[in-house]
């Protein structure tokens, strides 16, 4: 095995350079790089880098850390460095970022890579300071990268002229990066487990799910309800094509899900299967992302590169959430659907695709194009085949087997998972599930977390917006909010409490997604961090 390129448990050996190539990677490492001048890499369980197993040392946009790097002790140190990030990663949950400072001062930010309930490495970043540092802080550097470099006084001025250049990061981009790694490390986990779920020389998944007439088939949706069972009906029809389709239903219902039981059961099966949130970025980075760019094209285009529609070439490309694209980006879109060719930016001479679109939205594109807020000839160019997924408040028939489809997922201890109990069943039915499967999946897991090695899981440990949750009235009329009946006080606590509220389910049914989320409450991203951070809304908590 090369030094820090495998990981091998029993007899799985995981190669974790592979996932370097993936494009939700690659695309994650190129927009860090132009962003910030920083490197998105890769280390396995030990701490080792694996760009540094093969030769390549690949400094940030820091003079500092380039100097570090290319000296023997310098070099040392960083690796060191690299390794109390991985001994902190392995106390924290899967889906942690840690932030860790380096011998020099300089923010790690780093998101693991697990294998079942192994870390076998993750994904990190280094190289920008998150603070101005005080003039003790500037001379401490100037004096570690001297000791490490043996600078003379001329290399001693040029650091301290290199200074200002240091990467920064305000608190507000320190998280966005955050999340930009913890996509990179999402994606990579994503396709460990996608692997893992598959035997050699397979693209598909085995592992039927239940609810499913044909083992195998569909294997990642999981329903027996009537609404369901329509969908995988439609789904029988649709894979036998190569159509465009467009999924449409509420966040957290599942829409990648039906996107990839369409790639993995049809014809482009062993094509790639490529992902991109539109509401992720904004029009230059999208347009970037989508369609690739010539060098020159911009500041910080050094290279030529690829866009996802000419990485998803043969396969599959899945445009999620495609009705928050803007109009320019509609008719680029439009384009390749009509001619099958693009044109990167910069470019000059059009390339062409082979791509399948599946487009999916949380909005009502019908509505929208009565708007004029999306294209009505786009609209009909992705609604050729449409698949509507049911919220999960249509669908509790499927409550009893869902939870025991997240239950297996996620209890890593031995013998048989935790039950729950008939209280805990009958508040989780007369709960609403604004953020349907994806919030069901994530208060699963919070309460095996909280049982510990309870062989029951009892109604105490939901989360007190379930608890709260009264039966919906008879009649069919909506329930009124809770708080107009538990949270009485002034009128500026009231309005803060249905604030916090808001908020609270809306970070749930975007996963946690503050862009997108921002967007839709119609304030801006960064007073969005500030009332989260107000309402004691933060993730890590």
């Amino acid at each position: 095995m090369g030094s820090g390129v495998a990981v091998v448990y029993g007899s799985l050996v995981v190669d974790l350079k592979q996932f370097s190539q993936l494009p939700g990677f690659r695309a994650m490492q190129d927009l860090i790089r132009r962003w910030w001048g920083l490197e998105l890499a890769i280390a396995d369980d030990r701490g080792y880098v694996l760009d540094h197993a093969e030769g390549k040392i690949i400094p940030s946009d820091n003079e500092f850390c380039r100097q570090a790097l290319f000296s023997k002790e310098g070099f040392r140190r960083c690796n060191d460095s690299v390794k109390l990030v991985r001994d902190r990663l392995r106390g924290v949950k899967k889906k942690s970022v840690v932030v860790h400072q380096c011998h020099l001062g300089f923010d790690i930010v780093a998101a693991p890579i697990h294998d079942g309930d192994r870390l076998v490495g993750f994904v990190f970043t280094g190289g920008s300071l998150h603070e101005e540092p005080s003039a003790t802080a500037r001379h401490d550097l100037l004096r570690k990268v001297r000791e490490l470099t043996s600078a003379d006084r001329a290399d001693a001025r040029a650091m301290e002229e290199a200074l200002p250049a240091i990467p920064r990061t305000s608190a507000v981009e320190l998280e966005h990066l955050s999340d930009m790694v913890e996509l990179a490390a999402q994606e990579v986990n994503d396709a460990l487990r996608e692997r893992g779920r598959r035997p050699a020389g397979s693209r598909a998944a085995t592992a039927p799910a239940a609810g499913n007439k044909e083992p195998g088939r569909f294997r990642e949706l999981v329903g027996q309800a009537s609404a369901m069972q329509e969908v995988f009906q439609l789904l029988e029809k649709i894979v036998r094509s190569e159509s465009t389709v467009l999924i449409h239903g509420e966040s957290g219902t599942g829409k990648e899900l039906i996107a990839r039981a369409i790639h993995y059961n049809g014809p482009r099966a062993k094509k790639p299967f490529v992902v991109q949130n539109c509401s992720a970025f904004n029009d230059n980075l999208l347009e970037s992302a989508l369609f690739g760019h010539v060098r020159g094209a911009f500041t910080g285009a050094v290279k030529d590169q690829k866009g996802l529609f000419e990485v998803a070439d043969g396969g599959t490309f899945f445009l999620d959430e495609v009705g928050d694209m803007s109009p320019a980006l509609q008719v680029k879109l439009l384009r390749v659907l009509q001619e099958g060719t693009l044109t990167p930016v910069g470019a000059t001479r059009p390339v062409k695709v082979d791509v399948r679109i599946i487009a999916a939205s949380h909005k009502d594109l019908g509505k929208m194009v009565e708007r004029g807020e999306f294209r009505e000839d786009l609209y009909y160019r992705i609604n050729v085949l449409k698949v509507v997924v049911p919220p999960l408040r249509d669908r509790i028939a499927d409550l009893p087997l869902l939870v025991e489809h997240f239950l297996h997922k996620h209890h890593h201890g031995s013998g048989a998972p935790p039950r729950l109990s008939d209280d805990a069943m009958a508040a989780l039915a007369a709960y609403r599930w604004p953020g349907n499967i994806r919030e069901l999946e994530n208060e699963i897991e919070r309460l095996i977390v909280l049982g510990a090695d309870e062989e029951e899981l009892p109604a105490s440990l939901l989360s007190p917006r379930i608890r709260e949750a009264a039966p919906e009235p008879q009649g069919g009329q909506a329930r009124p909010p809770t708080w107009r009946l538990e949270r009485m006080g002034t009128l500026r606590e009231v309005v803060e409490s249905v604030e916090a509220e808001v908020i609270a389910q809306g970070l749930i049914r975007t996963h946690w997604n503050k862009s997108q989320l921002a967007k839709e409450l119609g304030i801006s991203r960064s007073n969005l961090i500030q009332k989260c951070s107000y309402y004691g809304l933060d993730r890590k908590e």
